[in-house]
C-alpha cells in the first residue's frame, strides 16, 4: 500500500487535533508536526468539505473534528483525500475483467481490500490519540516479522 504525502499529513494533523481535543490552528498544526502550513491548509480544507472537520474563525477559532475521535477511522480520512482504498488502476477490484491466466489476480486484489479494510477500518483517531491500538492490529505489530 502506497500513501500519498497529503494522506500522511492529514493523518498526522488529525491525530494532533484529537489528542487536543481542542481547536487548533493551520500554523499550530503545522508546527506540531513539522508540514508546510500552505499545504496542510489546503488538506484540511478538503477534510472539512468531506465532514472529517470544523472550522471555525475568530480568535478562539481553528479547526477541529466534526465527530467524536473515535467515530473517525484512518480509512475515513484515507476516502476523503484519495478516493477507494484499493483500485487497479482506477476500477475497484470487482469491476475488473480479467481473462485466461490472469483471472485469479481480481481474487487477490479483493483479499487485499479486505485486509486493508480489517486495519484502517478500525483503528480510529482515538486509538491514535491514545497510543492505544485495537487487539487485532496489536497482534499484527508484535509480529517481528511486521517490522522487516
Amino acid at each position: 500500500m502506497r500513501l500519498s504525502a497529503r494522506v500522511d499529513y492529514a493523518l498526522r494533523a488529525a491525530a494532533e487535533l484529537a489528542a487536543a481535543g481542542a481547536p487548533r490552528t493551520v500554523d499550530q498544526l503545522a508546527g506540531a508536526q513539522t508540514i508546510p502550513a500552505k499545504y496542510l491548509e489546503s488538506i484540511l480544507g478538503e477534510l472539512r468539505r468531506g465532514g472529517i472537520l470544523r472550522s471555525q474563525r475568530g480568535p478562539e477559532g481553528g479547526y477541529r473534528l466534526a465527530r467524536p475521535a473515535a467515530e473517525i477511522s484512518i480509512a475515513d480520512i484515507i476516502r476523503v483525500l484519495d478516493g477507494e482504498l484499493a483500485n487497479v488502476r482506477g476500477s475497484r477490484p470487482e469491476q475488473l475483467d480479467y481473462v485466461g491466466a490472469a483471472v485469479p489476480l481480481q481474487q487477490v486484489w479483493i483479499a487485499l481490500r479486505a485486509s486493508e479494510r480489517a486495519i484502517l477500518e478500525k483503528v480510529s483517531l482515538e486509538h491514535i490519540a491514545r497510543a492505544e491500538m485495537p487487539d487485532s492490529v496489536a497482534a499484527l505489530i508484535a509480529e517481528p516479522a511486521a517490522w522487516i
